[in-house]
């Protein structure tokens, strides 16, 4: 087993207070994403995904945000996919997201659904072909024998469609509408800042600061 109770880092790159922040929650994020670029944080779009099924088990997974805009933050995937049949029956859902090297995480809370059959096809049509074909290749999820399976679909696909596959009907984006943020910035001593939106009855956003 690892004994890992001596692994620790202090934090001392950047504090947080609540007159740093701005007063729309995403342009915060905005803002923040464009640091964790210029910073060249590895795939600063990469996010982690919680989700929650029928019996309550949480299951959580990495995947890449497209867009984030005012009414959320978009992403595509397998409908069949556990993640996707966890939203069908529990439509909420949390991203993470964490920026090692600014000692940065936000985390996401809110509402998804899918979005319009236009929006993912012209995503779709963007991606590159294997892309493209790949969604079409991996059942995503479900049990397979081996990687020739994936393999094998994969080749009859790409004889099928060739250059010009159409978006499979069981994929597609999902937007979160977020109904909370949390920007934590790491600090010495454990002592971190974390500054929350919590969206009021109202339709606005209320700052708050907890304790790390």
């Amino acid at each position: 087993m690892l004994d890992l109770s001596a692994l620790r880092q202090d934090y001392l790159n950047a504090e947080l207070s609540e007159s740093d922040v701005d007063s729309n929650p995403l342009m915060q994020f905005a803002d923040w994403f464009k640091q964790a670029q210029d910073a060249q944080v590895p795939e600063p779009n990469a996010m982690t995904l919680a989700t929650v099924d029928d019996n309550n088990q949480p299951s959580a997974r990495i995947v890449l945000i497209k867009e984030a805009r005012q009414d959320g933050f978009v992403w595509f995937t397998n409908y069949n996919s556990r993640k996707g049949h966890d939203l069908l029956t529990q439509p909420k859902a949390s991203l993470l997201f964490f920026w090692q090297q600014l000692e940065r995480q936000v985390r996401v809370e809110g509402i998804v659904s899918r979005v319009d059959d236009a929006e993912s096809d012209a995503y779709f049509n963007s991606r590159p072909i294997n892309s493209k074909l790949g969604a079409w290749s991996s059942p995503q999820s479900q049990v397979i024998d081996n990687r020739s399976v994936i393999e094998a679909e994969m080749k009859r696909y790409t004889s099928t469609f060739e250059n010009h596959p159409p978006r499979p009907p069981h994929w597609g984006g999902y937007i979160l509408k977020p109904t909370y943020f949390e920007f934590w910035q790491g600090r010495a001593s454990r002592l971190h800042d974390r500054i929350a939106y919590q969206l009021t009855e109202d339709g606005n956003w209320q700052i708050v600061r907890l304790a790390p």
